[in-house]
């Protein structure tokens, strides 16, 4: 399936993302002391890993639950590893799936399509009940898997289905940055890209954030997010936890009003992956 640039998918998609030097700075803006959220992080070097399809044994991928259950009824979060090389056989799902690649390349396409490989910092969805292979390359590929409603189950063809929703596949390059809303549009300002969902709504949507190298400043976010980390590293700090570095796949739960200061370390730039059920943006410090 040919890739879409991200305008072009504008009624699945809309885009717009996110931008300064060492540890999260100090500000005369929103503070932790504002803070009325519980904090979770979970670093990708903590998270359990078990295989995804239990019945390929030793040759099925590894998830990690990051939220929610897989094999429950609700919405859930998770990361995706596989080996280089790995080609799943020609399977279906019983719920649609959207994917965000954070590392190595993944193809997932119909099983007759031509390979497509996508990189790190690309984002595709999956219909329920339709046929495809998913198919990795490279040492290190890792990717954030979300589902709406479970269990996530894999199926054989003669288990396919039609429904009206189509596959996206979207390249980095395909993904129009725009300035953070409230802000003046700068090269090097933080930048928002949303991908699904309206963010206008109350219901869960989701977006990309992107800072640049020595980026210091304040995420506030208002309501339930859940952030994964996709690309870059990241100093965070909220109420009620402590400094920590994000590497890519470590996850970030907030519940309330949370005030989120973060620094992208060099060489950047930083992306988040964010689901949100409310309001969030990115804060400038005021020096």
């Amino acid at each position: 399936m040919k890739p879409l640039p991200l305008v072009a998918a504008a009624v699945v998609l809309m885009t717009a993302c996110a931008g300064s030097p060492s540890a999260p700075a100090k500000t005369t803006g929103p503070s932790a002391a504002n803070d009325s959220a519980r904090v979770t992080v979970i670093l990708t070097s903590a998270v359990n890993w078990e295989q995804l399809n239990p019945a390929r044994g030793d040759k099925s991928p590894r998830a990690a639950t990051l939220w929610g259950d897989r094999n429950g009824t609700a919405p859930t979060g998770f990361l995706f590893n596989s080996i280089d090389g790995f080609k799943s056989p020609p399977h279906i799902h019983n719920v649609s799936y959207r994917g965000v690649v954070i590392g190595g390349l993944i193809h997932n396409d119909d099983p007759t399509a031509e390979p497509m490989w996508m990189p790190p910092g690309s984002f595709w969805t999956q219909p329920k009940g339709a046929v495809h292979i998913t198919a990795a390359k490279g040492n290190d590929v890792l990717a954030y898997i979300e589902i709406e409603q479970g269990p996530y189950l894999v199926r054989p063809v003669d288990k396919a289905f039609e429904t009206k929703e189509r596959p996206i596949n979207v390249d980095p390059s395909n993904i129009v940055w725009l300035a953070q809303p409230g802000s003046q549009p700068s090269a090097n300002g933080p930048k928002v890209a949303y991908v699904w969902g309206d963010p206008q709504s109350q219901k869960p949507h989701g977006r990309l954030i992107k800072l640049p190298a020595g980026f210091a400043g304040i995420i506030r976010s208002r309501g339930e997010g859940r952030a994964v980390m996709i690309q870059g590293r990241l100093d965070h700090r909220s109420s009620g936890t402590s400094l920590q570095t994000l590497e890519p796949g470590s996850y970030v739960h907030a519940k309330g009003n949370a005030n989120h200061q973060v620094m992208c370390k060099p060489p950047g730039p930083c992306v988040l992956y964010v689901r949100m059920q409310g309001s969030l943006d990115v804060v400038m410090p005021q020096r």
